[in-house]
């Protein structure tokens, strides 16, 4: 898809390619952001309150991550697709098991989700640098930090 013009001094090809990686990290990050509102949901058990505000914390952070990534892809010139079929159709991430009620299996799984999606958000930074996009590795350096330290906190409930 053409860019929109823009001033941005980046080479197009550059931001052609930075826009299709931050594409690919919106719809993970928008999956994300729905396996935890659906553990929010849905957790039980005896550290049911910790969980459930944990939860609805990393939903409240990957939101505002989410905007982040599109709003730096619609900077470069790109156009962003966020909805839910969108997402759906693109994320890389692994479906979230829709059965789960256990707080230790919620806890299990968002700690595989933030994993996963901490992995490509560093990865992420190792591309836009190669592509010379200082400002979008940035970018991605604060989400991975921010992914960490939500893994860290859902992890600490598996540690005994």
């Amino acid at each position: 898809m053409p860019l929109n013009p823009t001033k941005n001094d980046l080479a197009v090809d550059a931001r052609t390619k930075i826009v299709d990686l931050l594409q690919a990290r919106l719809a993970d990050c928008a999956d994300l952001q729905s396996h935890a509102k659906q553990a929010h949901w849905n957790v039980k058990g005896v550290n049911f309150i910790a969980l459930h505000k944990l939860f609805d914390e990393i939903y409240e952070q990957v939101g505002e991550f989410i905007d982040e990534i599109a709003e730096r892809g619609v900077e470069l010139g790109g156009l962003m697709k966020g909805t839910a079929r969108a997402v759906a159709a693109q994320t890389s991430l692994k479906e979230y098991p829709l059965g789960a009620t256990a707080w230790r299996d919620h806890a299990a799984a968002m700690s595989d989700s933030l994993a996963a999606f901490g992995k490509l958000a560093r990865a992420a930074i190792d591309e836009s640098t190669k592509h010379g996009d200082a400002d979008t590795a940035d970018l991605f350096t604060e989400i991975s930090r921010g992914i960490d330290k939500s893994l860290w906190m859902v992890e600490a409930h598996l540690q005994d």
